[in-house]
Protein backbone atom coordinates (compact mmCIF):
# COMPACT_ATOMS: atom_id res chain seq x y z
CA UNK A 1 0.00 0.00 0.00
CA UNK A 2 2.79 2.45 0.85
CA UNK A 3 4.44 1.89 -2.51
CA UNK A 4 1.16 2.58 -4.36
CA UNK A 5 0.54 5.74 -2.33
CA UNK A 6 4.02 7.11 -2.90
CA UNK A 7 4.01 6.22 -6.60
CA UNK A 8 0.59 7.84 -7.03
CA UNK A 9 2.08 11.03 -5.57
CA UNK A 10 4.96 11.15 -8.03
CA UNK A 11 7.70 9.42 -6.02
CA UNK A 12 9.94 6.80 -7.62
CA UNK A 13 10.19 3.84 -5.25
CA UNK A 14 12.83 1.21 -4.64
CA UNK A 15 12.16 -1.35 -1.94
CA UNK A 16 14.44 -3.69 -0.04
CA UNK A 17 13.18 -6.56 2.11
CA UNK A 18 16.25 -6.79 4.35
CA UNK A 19 18.65 -4.42 6.03
CA UNK A 20 21.54 -5.74 3.95
CA UNK A 21 19.65 -5.16 0.70
CA UNK A 22 18.58 -1.73 1.91
CA UNK A 23 22.19 -0.70 2.53
CA UNK A 24 23.13 -1.91 -0.95
CA UNK A 25 20.17 -0.08 -2.55
CA UNK A 26 21.05 3.14 -0.72
CA UNK A 27 24.68 2.94 -1.83
CA UNK A 28 23.91 2.20 -5.46
CA UNK A 29 20.71 4.20 -6.08
CA UNK A 30 21.51 7.35 -4.04
CA UNK A 31 17.91 8.06 -2.95
CA UNK A 32 16.71 11.55 -2.06
CA UNK A 33 15.13 10.21 1.12
CA UNK A 34 15.09 6.84 2.89
CA UNK A 35 12.05 5.47 4.71
CA UNK A 36 13.33 2.83 7.11
CA UNK A 37 11.33 0.29 9.08
CA UNK A 38 13.13 -0.76 12.27
CA UNK A 39 11.65 -4.28 12.17
CA UNK A 40 13.91 -6.00 9.67
CA UNK A 41 14.41 -9.78 9.34
CA UNK A 42 18.22 -9.79 9.23
CA UNK A 43 19.66 -6.72 10.98
CA UNK A 44 18.24 -4.52 13.72
CA UNK A 45 16.88 -1.34 12.10
CA UNK A 46 18.82 0.82 14.57
CA UNK A 47 22.05 -0.81 13.32
CA UNK A 48 21.06 -0.14 9.71
CA UNK A 49 20.40 3.48 10.65
CA UNK A 50 23.85 3.80 12.26
CA UNK A 51 25.54 2.23 9.22
CA UNK A 52 23.67 4.56 6.86
CA UNK A 53 24.70 7.60 8.88
CA UNK A 54 28.36 6.71 8.42
CA UNK A 55 28.08 8.00 4.84
CA UNK A 56 24.47 8.94 3.91
CA UNK A 57 23.69 12.61 4.65
CA UNK A 58 20.19 12.91 3.17
CA UNK A 59 16.96 12.51 5.19
CA UNK A 60 16.00 9.23 6.84
CA UNK A 61 12.42 8.81 8.06
CA UNK A 62 11.59 5.95 10.39
CA UNK A 63 8.26 4.11 10.04
CA UNK A 64 7.85 1.55 12.77
CA UNK A 65 5.44 -0.27 15.06
CA UNK A 66 8.05 0.24 17.77
CA UNK A 67 6.63 3.25 19.57
CA UNK A 68 8.23 3.43 22.99
CA UNK A 69 9.81 6.73 23.87
CA UNK A 70 13.19 5.00 24.30
CA UNK A 71 13.02 3.52 20.78
CA UNK A 72 12.08 6.88 19.24
CA UNK A 73 14.82 8.72 21.13
CA UNK A 74 17.37 6.07 20.14
CA UNK A 75 16.43 6.40 16.46
CA UNK A 76 16.62 10.20 16.55
CA UNK A 77 19.96 10.04 18.40
CA UNK A 78 21.23 7.53 15.82
CA UNK A 79 20.53 10.01 13.03
CA UNK A 80 16.90 9.70 11.97
CA UNK A 81 15.36 12.96 10.80
CA UNK A 82 11.83 11.96 11.76
CA UNK A 83 9.87 9.07 13.28
CA UNK A 84 6.31 7.95 12.55
CA UNK A 85 4.63 5.06 14.30
CA UNK A 86 2.42 2.56 12.49
CA UNK A 87 -0.39 2.84 11.76
CA UNK A 88 0.23 6.25 10.24
CA UNK A 89 -1.85 8.73 8.27
CA UNK A 90 -0.87 8.85 4.60
CA UNK A 91 -1.24 12.62 4.29
CA UNK A 92 1.02 13.15 7.28
CA UNK A 93 3.69 10.84 5.85
CA UNK A 94 3.59 12.68 2.51
CA UNK A 95 3.91 16.04 4.30
CA UNK A 96 6.88 14.80 6.35
CA UNK A 97 8.58 13.54 3.18
CA UNK A 98 8.09 16.95 1.56
CA UNK A 99 9.53 18.69 4.64
CA UNK A 100 12.55 16.37 4.72
CA UNK A 101 13.28 16.91 1.03
CA UNK A 102 12.80 20.68 1.32
CA UNK A 103 15.15 20.90 4.32
CA UNK A 104 17.70 18.74 2.55
CA UNK A 105 17.64 21.05 -0.49
CA UNK A 106 17.93 24.14 1.72
CA UNK A 107 20.99 22.71 3.46
CA UNK A 108 22.68 21.72 0.21
CA UNK A 109 22.10 25.21 -1.20
CA UNK A 110 23.83 26.88 1.75
CA UNK A 111 27.39 25.57 1.79
CA UNK A 112 29.67 26.51 4.65
CA UNK A 113 33.23 27.39 3.76
CA UNK A 114 35.89 27.23 6.46
CA UNK A 115 39.43 28.57 6.18
CA UNK A 116 41.22 28.21 9.49
CA UNK A 117 39.20 30.27 11.96
CA UNK A 118 37.30 32.12 9.21
CA UNK A 119 33.82 30.74 8.45
CA UNK A 120 31.62 31.92 5.55
CA UNK A 121 27.98 30.84 5.81
CA UNK A 122 26.66 33.00 2.97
Amino acid sequence: MLEITLSANGYKISEAATGKDGLIHAATLHPVVIILDLGLPDIDGQEVLKKLREWYAKPILILSVKSTEDEIIKALDNGANDFLTKPFRTGELLARIRVAIRQSHEQSNNPVLTFGSLVDCS
